[in-house]
């Protein structure tokens, strides 16, 4: 015969006294009022493994009779499940201890100190928190992050979209993606909860770069950067650019620690992609550098820096300004560089695509599918850059 369960009435409970001695009141099912003096609390008596255990359900009034019931109601499920509810409820108060320790934001703070600021230029770092701030802090930054779900991140987003910045969407949903995956790694999350938001965004439409491909319309830019007359130290940025056609961020923080004249070469510790890029330097971007080498080194870290604070790099947009300022506005921008001289090495000098992309910083993987390292085929490369550099020069004259 089954055990009466629910003996108590709120009332008995209520009014039930103490006494000299512990006075206890049995509810059924191993749930019992202890009485000592003035206070009043729950306990549930129960077995596992053969041990007879006791679990402290707290104090009365703060926890009723009706929520001691479904307190031991919930405790009796578990146990059903091979489950004891004392192990359960230490492991929940380590988890809510974890989970107030591990917010989405303090993951942010982890994987941007540890990882991405080390791995990207400061300008991109700098550039990425700053989109975690405005786009997901707001709705984010305080839930743990082993709770968020797909819906979460899809209001996130949903936001973004409807204000029409499709692609900044995109870039905030990489990144809250590599927030995760750092989790993961970290055994904070045990998965990647934008996986399952594949496909769900608008496709971006590519925006082309401006640039100049053909001969005679680098021929005529080439003239027109030796005939500018700006700044000192953009006028030489600007000489060198189609030399090293390096992305812009790069070339405008490029540091003179990072150049070794003898060897002529200039290393970055990291890029865009992450990884490490060694520019072989021809004769004439040499020849820049030295130029500027005087006028900049004994003031400044870099070789170009601003023309407000020596500390800080040449601003993003002086290029830019200044090719705008010399008529090729919406034709021409400092990232074109780039696409100019991956068209021009392969059309007009013939080099093979690895050995540009390599020198571009893209990543790029051999036959069997693992990437180049940043000193593969450098003598290649040293080679092709001064031919390039020839190229130009041949050009502009």
């Amino acid at each position: 015969m089954a055990r009466q369960l629910n003996k108590l009435s709120a009332n008995e409970v209520k009014n039930a006294k103490g006494s000299g001695k512990i006075r206890k009141l049995a509810d059924g099912g191993g749930l019992t009022l202890v009485i000592k003096g003035e206070s009043k609390y729950w306990w549930l008596r129960y077995r596992f493994a053969g041990n007879e255990k006791t679990l402290s359900l707290g104090g009365y009034p703060q926890v009723s009779l009706a929520d001691a019931r479904k307190a031991r109601d919930e405790a009796k499920g578990l146990l059903k499940d091979n489950i004891d509810p004392s192990a359960h409820r230490k492991q929940e108060s380590t988890q809510r201890v974890s989970d107030g320790e591990n917010t989405f934001r303090t993951l942010c703070e982890d994987w941007y100190q540890q990882k991405h600021s080390a791995e990207v230029t400061e300008s991109h770092a700098v550039r990425n928190w700053r989109r975690l701030e405005i786009y997901t802090f707001p709705q984010l930054a305080r839930r743990p992050i082993r709770s968020l779900q797909p819906a979460d991140i899809l209001q996130v987003l949903d936001k973004i979209v409807k204000k029409g910045n499709v692609e900044t969407a995109h870039r905030v949903k990489t990144l809250i993606s590599l927030v995760f995956r750092y989790a993961v790694a970290t055994s904070r999350v045990d998965s990647d909860v934008t996986r399952d938001l594949t496909g769900y965004l608008p496709k971006t439409q590519v925006k082309h770069q401006h640039a100049l491909v053909r001969p005679d319309e680098v021929s005529r830019l080439l003239k027109d950067i030796q005939a500018y007359q700006g700044h000192f130290a953009t006028s030489a940025a600007l000489r060198i650019s189609p030399l090293v056609f390096t992305r812009p961020g790069d070339t405008r923080q490029m540091l003179w620690e990072q150049i070794d004249f003898d060897k002529a070469l200039w290393e970055l510790p990291t890029t865009k992609n992450g990884a490490p890029l060694i520019v072989p330097l021809s004769q004439q971007a040499i020849s820049i550098l030295k130029e500027v080498e005087p006028v900049t080194k004994h003031r400044s870290p870099y070789v170009f820096p601003n023309a407000r604070d020596a500390k800080r790099p040449m601003s993003n947009v002086a290029i830019k300004a200044a090719l705008d300022r010399m008529g090729y506005g919406g034709k021409m921008t400092a990232h074109g560089f780039r696409a100019m001289a991956r068209t021009l090495l392969q059309e007009e000098l013939k080099y093979p695509v690895h050995l540009i992309e390599m020198q571009l910083a893209h990543r790029v993987a051999d036959m069997h599918g693992r990437a180049y390292n940043r000193t593969e085929f450098l003598e290649d490369r040293r080679e092709m850059m001064q031919a390039w550099a020839d190229y130009l020069q041949s050009l502009e004259s």
